[in-house]
């Protein structure tokens, strides 16, 4: 039964005034950036993690800001948009890269945003990065796996093409993806249902009219192909599933030494990416046979190797537990 479901999810949960309404999107974010607070102070009353309890909610507040939003933003520029689109649409609307309400954030930017912050956070306070980096990469799935639920809700960054799938879905943005004869055959089907789209200008008023009426939705799902939902796939590999090795060996080995955990961290999001992308429609263009985040990935088993054998020299000189090492 789930084969026939036509994707029809709305992504504004609470419409506010005007175009201002609260989005799955930004509850996503909101959602980890709790969900990592709580965990983390945990962590600290525990003694796991290099801070104290107290210092929790300024680091992740610092932490949301510095890291994920202006290293995802940037990372979302620079490895996909200007190689799409080049330069001088940067040149020509400079203030786009602020604008992340628009979308496109990357996660492989946080990522490194939130390297790049946890470092100058430790040179600041005077603790261990590798000790930091720890606790931040144990929590750091749940915002994965939030932002991955939410993915699929806006029916965005939808899988590719599968047949036999009993869980498949049909995504109506996927529209764009068919022959030109394709999609005008299904406006002139929709069309007759629904004569007010003959004045839309873009498919984005196709989904909306689609998601408010069942026929329109029905019709529109004749012409749409069975997909993988592979936003739930990723959100249950790099975000629920990558969580719970962490989280696992965090609290039964408390004095694993530092930097092991952000080594587990990178292996284990380059091997889920790597094997969910296959599932997963590119929304950029291929680097050889591989999509961007699988390309990006193959990066973070070399930066794995380094934390692992910092992690190694930990052991071996008995710098052991949260903050043990250098």
């Amino acid at each position: 039964m789930f084969a026939t479901y036509v994707h029809d999810l709305d992504p504004v949960l609470l419409p506010i005034h005007g175009g201002i309404a609260l989005r799955w999107y930004g509850l996503a974010y909101l959602m980890g950036f709790v969900c990592g607070f709580l965990l983390l102070r945990n962590l600290a009353r525990r003694k796991l993690w290099v801070l104290k309890p107290e210092q929790t909610g300024d680091f992740i507040a610092a932490a949301a800001l510095f890291g994920v939003f202006v290293g995802g933003r940037l990372g979302y520029v620079f490895f996909y948009q200007i190689p799409k689109e080049g330069w001088a649409g940067i040149a020509a609307d400079p203030l786009m890269v602020l604008r992340v309400w628009e979308g496109g954030m990357a996660s492989h930017g946080g990522i490194l945003g939130l390297a790049v912050f946890t470092w100058f956070y430790a040179w600041k306070h005077k603790v261990t990065w590798t000790g930091l980096g720890d606790g931040l990469c144990v929590v750091a799935p749940l915002g994965l796996f939030f932002g991955r639920v939410a993915n699929f809700i806006n029916g965005e960054l939808y899988g590719r093409v599968t047949q036999g799938v009993a869980w498949a879905v049909k995504f109506p943005l996927s529209l764009a993806q068919e022959p030109r004869e394709v999609q005008d055959a299904a406006w002139q089907e929709c069309t007759a249902i629904e004569p007010k789209l003959a004045r839309a200008e873009s498919l984005d008023a196709l989904v909306v009219v689609a998601r408010d009426q069942p026929e329109v939705s029905k019709k529109l799902g004749e012409f749409l192909p069975d997909r993988h939902p592979s936003q739930l796939y990723e959100g249950l590999l790099e975000g629920a599933l990558l969580f719970g090795i962490l989280w696992w060996v965090r609290t039964r080995y408390p004095k694993a030494p530092d930097g092991l955990l952000t080594a587990l961290f990178f292996f284990f999001y380059a091997s889920f990416r790597i094997f969910g992308e296959q599932f997963r429609e590119p929304d950029a263009e291929l680097v050889g046979w591989l999509t961007k985040g699988q390309f990006f990935s193959l990066f973070m088993f070399l930066f794995a190797a380094g934390f692992f054998a910092h992690a190694w020299r930990g052991w071996k000189r008995g710098s052991l537990g949260p903050g043990g090492g250098a």
